[in-house]
């Protein structure tokens, strides 16, 4: 398989970090959407990043339906989702949030970078922002309380999302959000990137 996109991306970032995990053999090729774009068309003419090329061809998109593909490909001998309702719920709503900051930071990203500045929107800009610091606040909130030490063959979905939304926030935007105000995914970022799967698939 190969796997199209950018690790400045954090869905592209989430995705090669759970592929290594769940012992899928890919090929990571960085191309990026924007100094490439013609390139990037002969994978994909949406131009939507990351995209999986399958063994057969098929091409997926979106970092969810990727990952829903390759834990099946996985055939069950590693899950990133908890199987009991409660749990998985739990874990669901963790990496929902961490999508969502990802998103609004995407966002904020490509007001700064690709819209011309007399033509930013500053209410629009500001809503942006309180829905990023909302995540922020809530994500921060949702890993309060004990949790087991992260490890590669124990790390799930939610922790995974988690670090590389924060991580790409502070990379994209930094000095935007004040890290000691959410201590929390301070450490569980810490943690995670200390991982060598994490370390195999940097930001930048």
């Amino acid at each position: 398989m190969q796997l199209i996109g950018m690790l400045d991306s954090p869905y592209v970032r989430r995705v090669a970090i759970s592929l290594r995990l769940l012992v899928l053999p890919f090929e990571l090729r960085q191309v990026s959407l924007f100094r490439e774009v013609e390139r990037f068309r002969r994978f994909n003419p949406v131009l939507k990043a990351p995209t999986l090329i399958c063994l057969d061809g098929q091409r997926l998109m979106d970092s969810s339906l990727i990952l829903d593909y390759a834990q099946h490909l996985a055939c069950g001998s590693r899950q990133l989702l908890p199987s009991g309702h409660a749990a998985r719920a739990t874990a669901l709503g963790r990496s929902g949030l961490a999508l969502a900051l990802s998103e609004k930071a995407v966002q904020l990203v490509y007001e700064r970078d690709l819209r011309p500045a007399e033509k930013r929107h500053a209410p629009w800009q500001q809503r942006v922002e309180g829905q990023l610091r909302a995540a922020c606040g809530a994500l921060d909130k949702a890993w309060l309380g004990p949790r087991p030490p992260l490890g590669e063959d124990s790390i799930g979905q939610d922790a995974i999302d988690t670090a590389v939304a924060w991580t790409f926030l502070h990379f994209a935007l930094p000095g935007l959000i004040e890290r000691r105000n959410y201590p929390t995914l301070e450490a569980l970022t810490a943690e995670a990137e200390a991982l060598s799967v994490f370390r195999d698939y940097p930001v930048a």
